[in-house]
This record gives C-alpha cells, sequence and structure tokens, in this order.
C-alpha cells in the first residue's frame, strides 16, 4: 500500500490521538528502515527505545519463533517455563528478591504504585499513601499515572483524577522535605526524566532522595521504562547512581519490541503482592518472555560498554558540527537529548531531518536520541552526515 492509502485507513478507522509524521515505515534491519515507497532512513528512534536489538535480529526471530510454535498464552493461573526463566535472569544480573510481569511501562507504574501503597497500608494501615514525584516527570498515560506525572498539561480532560501524589522540584532536596508530611509512603523518580526532555538528576539530589526515604521508611520507587535495560550503558540505570532502588519498573527495550514490562522488588518488598492483590492477563506472556530471556543473554557486558562509547561518539560529533539550530547534548549512554535553540522547534528539525533520511524524536523542548543499542558505527556515520547536511 502507498502511504496516501495507509493514511485514509488511519484516519477513517483509528481513533485520531496520534500526532504522526507523514511516514509509513514498512520494514527494517538493524538501525536502518525503508518506507512504504522503498526510501531509506537511518533509525535514531528504536520505536521510542523499544527495538532495543534494532530490526530483524536473527536471534530474536528465532526465539519467539521457537515459543510460539509451543506457547503463545496459557495465563497466570498456570506456571510456564519461559516467564520462570526470565524472572531467574533479571533478578540474578539486578540482586532483587523478585519481579511482577506487566504489558507495558504505565501498567508496570501502575504496579509499582500499588505496591508502595501496600507496603505503607500493611505497615501503617490506612491514610499513609501519597507518593512525591518530580515536576517535568513523565510516568504513563493511564488516569494514576497522569496524576503521578509532573507536568500540568497532563491534568486536564480527564477529571477526577486519581489523589495521593505531591510535585517537588527536580534537584532540589528542599523542595521533597517540604513536601512531607505522615500521609509520604514513596518517591518515585526518573533518573532521567525522558519525556521532560531527556534531564539527569544530580547525583547529590539523588543521594540524598535516598537518604531521606531511609529515615522515614519511605520506599524509593525508579521508573526505568525508558533508561533501563541497557539504554544508559548499564543493566539499569540507578546502578550509575550507585543505588539499589526498593522498587524498579522496566519496559520498553526489555522484549525487543514485543510489548512487555514488569516490576522488580527488593528483599524489603518481596511479600507486599499476595494471592489476588494484584494481576494481568497477559502479563508474562510465553513469547514476550522467550523474547526478553534472548535480550538478556545479548546485553553482556561488551554490549553495555558498547552502549556508553557509542553514545560519548554521537554527543561529541553532533556538539563538534555547531549546527545553528542545536545547541548542548546531555544523557547517559544511548539516551541523548539535544537542545533546540530559539527561532526553530524541535517538531520542525525532526521533520527536515525525516524529510533527508533520518529519524528522530522530540522530548520537552529539545530532540530525543534513543537508537538501536546495537547500532553500527556506519549507520552512526550515515545518520550524523545526514544531519550535517539537513542543518548547516
Amino acid at each position: 500500500m502507498t502511504l496516501e492509502e495507509i493514511k485514509a485507513l488511519d484516519h477513517a478507522h483509528v481513533m485520531q490521538s496520534y500526532g504522526r509524521f507523514n511516514l509509513a515505515v514498512d520494514h527494517g534491519k538493524g538501525a536502518t528502515v525503508w518506507d512504504s515507497e522503498g526510501r531509506e532512513y537511518i533509525d535514531f528512534t528504536s520505536g521510542i527505545g523499544v527495538c532495543s536489538l534494532g530490526y530483524a535480529d536473527e536471534g530474536w526471530i528465532a526465539a519467539i519463533t521457537e515459543q510460539a510454535r509451543k506457547l503463545g498464552h496459557i495465563s497466570n493461573l498456570y506456571y510456564a517455563e519461559p516467564y520462570a526463566k526470565l524472572a531467574l535472569k533479571l533478578c540474578t544480573r539486578t540482586d532483587m528478591a523478585n519481579v511482577f510481569f506487566s504489558n507495558s511501562g504505565a501498567e508496570a507504574n501502575e504496579g509499582m504504585i500499588k505496591l508502595a501503597r501496600k507496603y505503607s497500608f500493611d505497615k501503617y494501615g490506612k491514610g499513609r499513601g501519597t507518593i512525591i514525584t518530580l515536576k517535568n516527570s513523565f510516568h504513563g498515560r493511564t488516569i494514576t499515572t497522569l496524576a503521578a506525572t509532573g507536568q500540568e498539561k497532563f491534568h486536564n480532560w480527564f477529571f477526577p483524577f486519581t489523589e495521593g501524589f505531591r510535585y517537588a522540584d527536580a534537584n532540589d532536596l528542599a523542595s521533597v522535605e517540604a513536601l512531607a508530611g505522615d500521609d509520604v509512603c514513596a518517591v518515585m523518580m526518573e533518573l532521567i526524566q525522558g519525556e521532560g526532555g531527556v534531564l539527569p538528576l544530580d547525583q547529590a539530589f539523588v543521594d540524598g532522595v535516598v537518604k531521606l526515604c531511609a529515615e522515614r521508611d519511605w520506599l524509593v520507587l525508579i521508573d526505568e521504562v525508558q533508561t533501563g535495560v541497557g539504554r544508559t550503558g548499564t543493566m539499569f540505570c540507578y546502578e550509575q547512581y550507585g543505588f539499589r532502588p526498593d522498587v524498579v519498573s522496566f519496559a520498553k527495550g526489555i522484549a525487543a519490541g514485543l510489548p512487555f514490562g514488569g516490576v522488580l522488588a527488593s528483599e524489603k518488598c518481596r511479600k507486599v503482592f499476595t494471592p489476588g492483590t494484584h494481576a494481568t492477563t497477559f502479563g508474562g506472556n510465553p513469547i514476550g518472555a522467550a523474547a526478553a530471556c534472548y535480550v538478556l543473554d545479548r546485553l553482556d557486558e561488551t554490549l553495555l560498554s558498547d552502549v556508553q562509547a557509542k553514545g560519548v561518539y554521537l554527543r561529541e560529533e553532533i556538539e563538534a558540527m555547531n549546527l545553528p539550530c542545536l545547541g548542548k547534548t546531555r544523557g547517559l549512554g544511548l539516551m541523548i537529548g539535544i537542545e533546540v535553540r530559539d527561532g526553530w522547534t524541535n517538531r520542525e528539525v525532526a521533520e527536515k531531518l525525516m524529510e533527508n533520511g533520518l529519524l528522530c524524536l522530540t522530548a520537552g523542548p529539545g530532540l530525543r536520541l534513543l537508537p538501536p543499542l546495537v547500532i553500527t558505527k556506519a549507520e552512526m556515520d550515515k545518520g550524523l552526515e545526514i544531519m550535517r547536511k539537513a542543518l548547516s
């Protein structure tokens, strides 16, 4: 089908809740995709950080094909090997106690919020369910995760929102302390605020929050939906901040293209969820779990080290271009934010790059790059050359 034919079907039959770019992607290989007209693009987006191993990875295809031939779904009323193996891999890699599997990042964050509130209820009873989050954060698009999101523009239309959230200023420990009260049970943070503009938190601030939570028996909840599973050059971003959270959520790149997510709990929170207190029909799906097992096997120290080196290379090359519309870069590993200077909008810049064969994302007022973790130097260089020519 042509782009116009696909767009016509979309506009006729799909709810128009997305501001799509004028592009229909047909297929991909590695970090390169082709559109419905056969045009080639270097992909610095990986499906918003989902396709961690790029496109058409042969091992990934084999893993999900083999599992699909055996069992596609069975429900959590019964045991199945793939999710059990994945749980072992995750807990071994992170030294966390156990895991709950979900289908998406928003659902993982919902589970993390529920876990925090039940932990506090079990220990202290009612009245201690408030969670402090940070301004400029983003935690999902369900009613509760929108309420947790510290951006006022998302707090509209869908009233009434879930109660029980307060918003502190990022990198301001005094702001967190000012929101303290007997009703607080947790602090929930992204270590790099992704949708807010790829903004890493300061080490001293994170250290202070962790210490404050320990003193008051508040749980430290870390949203690693976008930063986790190798994206920043370590299995999880919190490793680079030198602490282990009480609970961490993950999704996006874990199954390299299939819907999958989850919540990892520390020993302190191991027994919070009991039978009947949390569930989801598709959580731990065998095919998704098989894909995730393959991803974790690929995420060895060599690949993670490469992710860090690739991120440094891209940032240095972009800043060296000194392009008129782009400024400083920021981020960790292959999660990169780029300042868009006054006089341009990030949407305009992203569209200009797409027209010339490079796919990029927006975040906050800037650009965001989330290339596949396996992107080659040749693909990076080709993308950088497109950027140089298109934006000079």
